[in-house]
């Protein structure tokens, strides 16, 4: 018979339960409150997969990153990652494993950048040769030359973001937990983060579990994603499906040569107007070409642009019942 081979990620009725103690109204003593982040979530990812993991602020996406990285100890189920058990044998994942939070760092404030490189070099006690090849890898892929003499707390968001991401690949990790990566970006540092993060996938085969608010993220880079909301896994599956299932519009900004009535083109419905500027919607998982060229042979252009649903919208509009009507709905 056959051994079973193991995914690289592997949750089975994983649950993390908080206890919190709150003011009771008229006493003076406090009440004990369990607060269930992560309630029963099972699921599977395999070496090499690139995933989404999306959910509306406070759906428990951040405490499970917490456990797959043992920093927190779940209150039941199993967990492992690369057979290892993360909260028994956190020294030893670290050195498979490397972690972005968006709105934290773990470059030192006051350092240059490369000094904060050099102590991670010592730190994960990287060999010399493949430590230079990593960080001249990572430095020419995320445009970081001119940026490794400046201290720390001198860099913008975007800047100090790739720096956090090159810090988080120089001993090679395995799989990589990205917590809003482009949280606060512009256009230019996403894209550049966005190909990055392709590129590694692509070519090194590193596993990536991404949380992200923004559906660009998850478009361009995954080619699944799973949505939890209070605590419980609603959804796993391509987010063309995702879209289906919350029937989510994408929006089709529209500037005119001059203000004209609302336009009407097939498979389109008309949101608004503002002078010249007209916004249309139509459903996300259809191809903007098709209205684009409708547009454009019925009316004066100028200029048009698509704006894709946040996260937010498309779970809000998917969540109509109870929270167990809607995960029978989406599974």
């Amino acid at each position: 018979m056959a051994s079973r081979i193991e995914p690289f990620i592997e949750l089975e009725n994983l649950e993390k339960v908080f206890t919190v103690r709150r003011k009771a109204a008229g006493l003076l003593r406090r009440e004990k409150k369990e607060v269930r982040a992560v309630d029963g979530i099972s699921f599977a990812v395999e070496r090499g997969e690139m995933v989404g993991y999306i959910g509306p602020n406070g759906a428990g996406k951040s405490t499970t990153i917490k456990m797959l990285t043992g920093i927190l100890t779940p209150s039941g189920g199993r967990l492992r990652v690369a057979g290892i058990d993360p909260a028994r044998e956190r020294t030893r994942l670290a050195q498979r494993i490397g972690v972005v939070f968006g709105q934290r760092t773990t470059l030192w404030w006051d350092l240059p950048l490369k000094d904060s490189y050099r102590l991670m070099h010592r730190m994960y006690r990287i060999p010399d040769a493949r430590f230079r090849e990593n960080l001249d890898r990572c430095v020419e892929l995320l445009e970081l030359g001119e940026l490794l003499d400046v201290p720390v707390r001198q860099l913008s968001l975007g800047q100090r973001m790739r720096g956090d991401i090159a810090a988080a690949l120089l001993h090679d990790p395995e799989v990589l937990y990205l917590d809003e990566p482009t949280i606060g970006l512009d256009v230019v540092s996403k894209a550049r983060v966005r190909e990055f993060l392709s590129h590694l996938n692509t070519t090194q085969g590193t596993t990536v579990l991404l949380t992200t608010h923004d559906l660009t993220d998850i478009e361009q880079l995954c080619s699944r994603v799973m949505v939890i909301d209070h605590g419980r896994l609603m959804y796993d599956g391509k987010l063309t499906g995702l879209h289906a299932v919350g029937e989510s519009e994408r929006l089709l900004v529209v500037d005119l040569e001059r203000e004209l009535p609302p336009i009407d083109v097939p498979g389109a419905r008309f949101v608004r107007s503002e002078g010249p500027r007209q916004w249309l919607a139509f459903p996300a998982t259809a191809s903007a070409a098709p209205l684009v060229a409708e547009v454009a042979a019925a009316y004066p252009l100028i200029d048009l642009s698509v704006r894709e649903p946040d996260i937010e919208t498309v779970i809000a509009k998917m969540y109509g019942g109870t929270r167990d009507e809607r995960r029978e709905s989406l599974m």
